[in-house]
């Protein structure tokens, strides 16, 4: 569990692996697809703006939590499903390091424009067994997450991989400069100024090893036509999640309207 308060243990079971080579492949079924809803609608509001702000934010306005949330989340189109995509990527990458906590940067909250991705790499997490002490344990994981939900001409799985090189050449680091520069003026919840030094600053800890994940979020209904662009070997530099979800188009929706509906009207 994390400030998002989730019990990520519940998620585990979204993400059985159907195969693990040369490429994880995850299936959720139709019955866990419909139950996302439900289960994600708060720790998705959660993503975006924190339950502390949300209700400062009503008191000093004098607006409605609903009003106050809706200010942050984005409209139905492309920047919705982006945002979806990457937070089943976290969701993903927080439920496969348990027990271990894995911290999650919410990068959604640092938006400037609620109708536009959020800037730098898509997903990451800081993994510190001995937290606040650095050891030869830590890690950072960082996904590039694509998603495709309707029939067209996007290709989620090569695109992923090739965005995927970008946070191994550079933009991880930018990123977590980035994260830096936020949190000295902005609260980044469980991901603060120290945790981040230990990972900028790397010639003052042990080294910290680095995982990155190029991952395909596709309708389940599309998948079958993606999958042979996939690599056939696997990859030294970074590991490929596949992951296929009924209707996604309107799951993704759901949940978004679920998170609407997750405070008073």
């Amino acid at each position: 569990m994390d400030e998002l308060g989730f019990d990520f243990n519940e998620a585990a079971t979204w993400f059985q692996h159907q195969q693990d080579h040369p490429y994880v492949l995850v299936k959720l079924t139709p019955e866990q697809a419909e139950r996302l809803a439900v289960e994600m609608a708060i720790a998705v509001r959660r993503c975006y703006i924190t339950d502390q702000l949300l209700t400062e934010s009503s008191a000093a306005t004098g607006l409605q939590q609903f009003e106050v949330l809706a200010s942050k989340l984005p409209d139905p189109g492309s920047t919705m499903a982006g945002d979806f995509g990457e937070i089943l990527g976290y969701f993903y990458q927080s439920t496969k390091e348990l027990p271990a906590i894995a911290v999650g940067v919410k990068k959604w909250r640092l938006k400037q424009d609620r109708t536009k991705p959020a800037p730098r790499s898509d997903v990451v997490h800081f993994l510190m067994p001995d937290r606040p002490n650095s050891s030869v344990g830590d890690a950072i994981l960082c996904a590039e997450v694509k998603l495709k939900s309707t029939n067209g001409d996007s290709t989620p799985i090569a695109s992923a991989i090739e965005d995927c090189a970008k946070d191994r050449t550079s933009r991880l680091a930018k990123t977590l400069v980035w994260l830096r520069e936020r949190a000295m003026t902005e609260y980044l919840g469980d991901v603060d100024i120290p945790l981040l030094n230990r990972f900028i600053n790397l010639v003052d800890h042990p080294p910290a090893s680095k995982r990155y994940r190029a991952v395909a979020v596709v309708c389940a209904s599309l998948v079958d036509q993606e999958l042979p662009s996939a690599p056939n070997v696997p990859s030294p530099d970074f590991s490929l999640l596949v992951i296929a979800v009924p209707n996604l188009k309107q799951i993704y929706e759901a949940v978004f309207a679920a998170t609407h509906a997750s405070v008073p009207v």
